[in-house]
């Protein structure tokens, strides 16, 4: 074997687990201005609709569990959004992390939403989906590949 040659291991990228936890971090901050937005909304509606302004809407009634859809899919519109206009969210921009097709090219909107509903599966078993990585053979995460879609690392801009 000659010193040249790489490992075989220099092959696989790096999983980037840190870093898309990192992001998920830093974008769960813009998230929750939405989700205090949508919870204020509903609150001024319950109390319009006759309720005492200092009750809460009972937990797991239709009107609470229409504004957890609400907050998903404002999440998600967040998510899509970004990544339709330039490959990232917020959190992403910071370690410099891009969502692209696996031709390399933007990906449609309709792979950006799988990747949505799957990353939310994924966080709602614990994260499964993103831990999946670590044993992927192409460390691809479970939204990566039902998507068809792939983050990137760029690398730094002089």
């Amino acid at each position: 074997m000659s010193d040249s040659a790489p490992p075989a291991t220099a092959a696989r990228p790096a999983a980037l687990i840190g870093w898309r936890l990192l992001a998920l971090l830093y974008d769960l901050w813009p998230v929750l201005a939405l989700w205090m937005v949508a919870g204020t909304v509903f609150a001024v509606g319950y109390t319009l609709a006759g309720h005492d302004p200092h009750e809460n809407i009972a937990p797991f009634s239709p009107l609470q569990i229409l504004l957890w859809l609400v907050c998903w899919l404002l999440a998600g519109g967040y998510a899509v959004t970004s990544w339709r206009r330039g490959g990232q969210t917020l959190g992403m921009r910071p370690w410099r992390l891009r969502v692209v097709g696996v031709d390399g090219r933007p990906p449609a909107l309709r792979a950006l939403m799988k990747r949505y509903a799957v990353g939310t599966v994924s966080l709602l078993l614990g994260g499964l989906g993103f831990w999946w990585a670590w044993f992927d053979r192409d460390r691809l995460t479970w939204h990566d590949r039902a998507s068809g879609t792939r983050i990137r690392r760029e690398p730094k801009s002089k």
